[in-house]
């Protein structure tokens, strides 16, 4: 574990952190969610990303801190479509901060996976380690045309060639709801803080808040039963939660037998959690 997050706890241990004490968390449910990207776009308007364009997509320099992932359930005819949106997924015990040589990645007082961008020096160990595939490279110094700059956002760095990013939830937007708060004398409300993709989702299916709030909207999504976190096996303990499909049971073509409620069901997840290795291998090749 680094120094920083170890002095970190220290320093939430003695009181220093007691008025920022929260713990951001995003619960998706895939039952409401369409895949119409929606996210993707507010996403990277907001948080200055560049478009790369279809050359560089193709030598696989993109540039997305969330994407919206498809997997199949059942076999042709009878199949479906479903979506998942992956995004950084915040570890508690994340293995890029353990990884990363200078401490350019650590764990703040929040619950938040932050990211130091001049103290990065662009090994790309944070990307290898993590699991989730959703931390990326800045190869270039982009640039933006005009009048297109003018709609970047002054809240946020524009990250130069050089540097590792991925989604941070929006951590301007949380800054500022808790200065907020902190001068009125008071804790951040429920609902106060809405990263960009929660705050366009069409269907609502993105729900953030703080998890140590018992009575906060994302808790309660969080003691659902179709709740589940995205290889849990690996014991990283994110901060993003889904919540399963709960569509009925598929039938065959045939009209004899079925797909077991239950069972598809349970099979989810480990879709959910294999298809972005996947998707993201056929479009390297592309």
């Amino acid at each position: 574990m680094s120094k920083i997050t170890d002095t970190l706890r220290q320093y939430r241990a003695d009181g220093y952190f007691a008025e920022f004490d929260y713990h951001w968390t995003m619960a998706i449910d895939l039952d409401q969610c369409t895949g119409c990207g929606a996210c993707v776009v507010a996403c990277q308007a907001e948080n200055n990303l560049p478009i790369v364009g279809e050359k560089r997509m193709r030598q696989g320099r993109e540039m997305k801190w969330l994407r919206v992932e498809r997997y199949w359930e059942g076999d042709y005819p009878d199949a479906r479509l479903s979506f998942i949106p992956i995004l950084c997924q915040q570890c508690d015990k994340a293995p890029c901060e353990i990884a990363c040589p200078v401490f350019a990645t650590y764990h703040n007082q929040d619950g938040l996976n932050a990211q130091v961008y001049n103290r990065c020096i662009g090994t790309r160990t944070c990307a290898v380690y993590c699991p989730y595939e959703v931390r990326f490279f800045n190869w270039f110094t982009y640039t933006w045309d005009e009048p297109l700059e003018q709609q970047l956002n002054p809240d946020v760095t524009v990250r130069e060639k050089g540097v590792m990013e991925k989604c941070t939830f929006c951590v301007q937007r949380i800054n500022r709801a808790k200065d907020l708060a902190r001068d009125e004398g008071r804790r951040v409300a429920d609902g106060e803080v809405q990263p960009a993709c929660a705050q366009s989702c069409p269907t609502d299916a993105i729900v953030f808040g703080d998890r140590n709030d018992t009575d906060s909207a994302v808790s309660r999504k969080m003691r659902d039963p179709r709740a589940y976190e995205v290889l849990k096996e690996l014991n990283t303990a994110p901060s993003v939660v889904y919540l399963k499909n709960a569509r009925e049971p598929l039938h065959a073509a045939d009209g004899g037998g079925h797909h077991d409620g239950a069972n598809a069901q349970a099979a989810e997840p480990r879709a959910a959690a294999a298809e972005p290795r996947m998707v993201e291998a056929e479009s390297a090749v592309t």
